[in-house]
Order: structure tokens, then sequence, then C-alpha cells
């Protein structure tokens, strides 16, 4: 079995080595991350600059770009064989909500997916993050189920682990997305030249936290699995919009 391993917290990040350890024990692994932090970096694509390589001593290969471009690059130019499997993170944080919608760590998934794969994204949900240990134990039994049992052709699994130790772990949940309130507004600051910057403000607090959602789950001690559609069309609204269409005529 090969598994081609990304992230967005870069190629140096504790989490995407602790994953890349624990998947290395069944697959055949090859580890292809950002050479920074790309967080919020979401499905984009480097257009206007090449992309450099760069092998390190631990075997990774750090690229210069975006978690899509490594994937998309990775399975194009650096298999001679395809991959099995397509596994992202072990993410520095949660990815829930509305939050997927921005994540790095999902996109890489997500273009895993588009080419063909099964794909996963794995993050840790906590405050200080210790415990990468524990999603990566879970991300492994996720990877196994999945070798045994594949899901739909279109859909990717986005894996959200409490930072708690394996035993204390309650379970695993199947849930769906929650929801957060809008963000807060922008941060307006002064660099040191006493121009004005900006920074983006902390993410809203939750509006659907529900049972049944990820935060839910997350929040109980569960670990949270979601499954995730590629194709994002609103299939259950297409009567509603021909009907509203031949009204405009």
């Amino acid at each position: 079995m090969k598994i081609l391993i990304s992230n967005d917290d870069g190629v140096n990040a504790v989490g995407i080595a602790a994953l890349t350890n624990s998947l290395s024990l069944i697959a055949e692994t090859l580890t292809v991350g950002p050479d920074r932090n790309c967080s919020g970096a979401s499905n984009s694509l480097t257009l206007t600059n090449p992309l450099r390589l760069n092998k390190l001593d631990n075997g990774y290969i750090s690229v210069s770009g975006t978690p899509t471009d490594c994937v998309h690059l990775a399975i194009r130019e650096l298999y001679q064989d395809e991959p099995d499997m397509v596994v992202s993170g072990i993410n520095a944080g949660a990815n829930m909500g509305d939050d997927t919608l921005y994540s790095g760590t999902v996109a890489a998934a997500m273009e895993g997916r588009f080419l063909g794969f099964p794909a996963i994204a794995v993050s840790l949900v906590g405050s200080e993050l210790k415990h990468y240990d524990t999603a990566a134990h879970f991300a492994l039994k996720i990877v196994q189920g999945l070798k045994k049992s594949p899901i739909a052709q279109d859909k990717i699994l986005n894996v959200n682990v409490p930072d708690l130790p394996i035993e204390d772990i309650k379970g695993i949940k199947i849930t769906r997305l929650g929801a957060r309130h809008r963000a807060e507004g922008m941060v307006r600051t002064q660099d040191p030249a006493g121009k004005e910057i900006f920074w983006l403000g902390p993410p809203g607090d939750k509006q659907d936290a529900s049972e049944g959602t990820d935060f839910y789950a997350v929040e109980h001690g569960y670990v949270s699995i979601t499954p995730l559609t590629v194709d994002l069309t609103a299939f259950e609204q297409l009567p509603e919009m021909t009907t509203w269409l031949e009204s405009l005529v």
C-alpha cells in the first residue's frame, strides 16, 4: 500500500511527522508538504510562479507552493506508480464547521479525491496540542478501515480528534458540520513605520454546536468523522431553481 501524506502547516510541522511515522507502520509513505505554513490556503493553486522542490534529510519533500500544489505535483510528477490513498494532516487545530471551507488541510485531501484517490484530512483539536500520538493512532485505524471498506468515490473524510490521551477518547462519531456566527471584525494596528495594517479577527462563536455536529462530538471527547462531498451542487435546489428561472422569462 502506498500513501501520499501532505498538510498545510508546513513540511517541518510536528503533525506531519507524527502522521508519517504512524502510517509508515502499514504502508510505503511519501511525505510532500509546503515549505512554510499555509494555513487558510483552501484549494488555491500557484499559477504565477514555478514550483521548486527540496528533498530534506528525513526524506520528506518541501514544495514552494500550497497544499493543493503539493498533492497535485506529487501525484502527477513524483510517483511512478500512483498512490493508493492521500492523507492530509495532522493539522495543528480544528477544521470543523465553516472552517473547512478555508482549510488547506481539507483542500489537500480534496485534491487527492479530485485526482481519483481515497482521501482523509486529520486535525487535532485543543488549546495546547500535546497528543499528536492520539490523532495518529486514529488516523491509522481509519486508513485501515478505508482499505477494508472503501467509501463513495466523491467523498472525503474530515477527521477531528480531541487533544486527549488515547485512553480518554470515548469513541468515534459520524457527524455533520456545525456552524459559527459571523467572524469578529478585523484587528486594526500600525506597522513600525506607522502605516495602517489589518489582521484577520478571531473566528465567531459556535452557532450550531448541537448534538450530531462535529463541534459537539469533539467537545464531548469523541473523534468526529464528517464525510464531505466533492461535488458542491445543491441538488435539492435544482427543481426550485428551475421554477425560479422560468419566472424570469
